[in-house]
């Protein structure tokens, strides 16, 4: 793995959980979740989640591309006007026609566009400009360093280009359920999307001897665990939880104790519908984030 690859490696800690669970509260204008393989064409579905604020609806959105984004076409909207400005790096425009055309501050919608992406991988920040029926959001701010929104208010949308071999599955909110000395096992837990599809087919961690993906469910009155052999499926854009009481990693032969605030770094290996094979690098802090149901049930194997 090319660890100088950063848009690949997800390090997810406790903090940015609760600001990503803040974050889909305030509902920005983002690109699905998921990255795209360099040099790919890429459907850029732009999600609108809400007006700006003290508005009632959206009239208008303007999309600024990014250098090395290659526009193919974009998609039309029933009573939208469309307008393609190709000078410079480009701009794609949808307005509303009519005040009764425009996009209800309730409602949600997502507005796309086609190209290719760079054949280097990297972060690439789509600039949107909102319009409402009163006042304007530009969604504009791009981190000083790093791709992390974290703390910004108006952030752009983003879109990670990762290097051939790298997964291009979204990998957030993970944690791994800390333990004490002597314990041989324990779970991590995460929420998986693949915007193309994907299976889940093996982890390795250096924190263990064996890392398994597992499922827990109710057999009569008895709650049972098993081993997933064939792998996980993520069906394409859903989002697929990893938690107690569910599907979840199952690491055993634990090296050491895994105490709360410590990380644990781990391989992600998936499979997609062509048999093509991709890994992510992630690090996973140890402790429940907030909210998160830390108990769940015990990690013993029930056959």
């Amino acid at each position: 793995m090319n660890k100088t690859t950063s848009t690949a490696i997800l390090r997810t800690t406790a903090a940015c959980a609760m600001l990503a669970g803040m974050g889909a509260a305030v509902a920005h204008v983002t690109l699905r979740p998921g990255g795209v393989t360099v040099g790919s064409d890429y459907d850029a579905a732009f999600r609108v989640g809400h007006a700006c604020e003290g508005a009632k609806a959206t009239t208008g959105l303007a999309v600024r591309l990014p250098k090395g984004f290659v526009l193919s076409d974009a998609q039309a909207r029933k009573g939208w006007k469309l307008d393609v400005q190709k000078s410079g790096d480009g701009e794609v425009r949808w307005t509303a026609e009519t005040p009764g055309n425009a996009l209800p501050g309730s409602e949600r919608a997502e507005f796309v566009l086609r190209g290719k992406v760079p054949a280097t991988p990297g972060t690439l920040w789509f600039k949107v400009l909102q319009s409402c029926d009163v006042g304007a959001a530009d969604w504009a701010e791009v981190p000083a360093s790093g791709s992390s929104t974290a703390g910004l208010k108006s952030p752009a949308a983003k879109l990670n280009v990762v290097a051939q071999g790298v997964a291009t599955v979204d990998v957030r909110d993970g944690w791994v359920r800390q333990s004490v000395p002597g314990q041989s096992g324990t779970g991590a837990f995460m929420k998986l999307t693949s915007p193309t599809g994907a299976k889940l087919v093996g982890i390795s961690t250096p924190a263990a001897g064996v890392a398994e993906v597992h499922e827990m469910k109710m057999e009569g009155d008895t709650m049972k665990m098993r081993e997933l052999p064939a792998g996980l499926d993520l069906p394409a854009g859903q989002t697929v939880e990893l938690k107690p009481g569910g599907y979840h990693v199952m690491m055993m032969d634990l090296k050491g104790a895994l105490a709360k605030g410590a990380t644990v770094p781990m391989t992600l290996s998936f499979q997609d519908a062509k048999g093509a094979k991709t890994t992510l690098d992630v690090t996973l802090p140890v402790g429940a984030p907030e909210g998160a149901d830390a108990a769940g049930s015990a990690h013993q194997h029930k056959h």
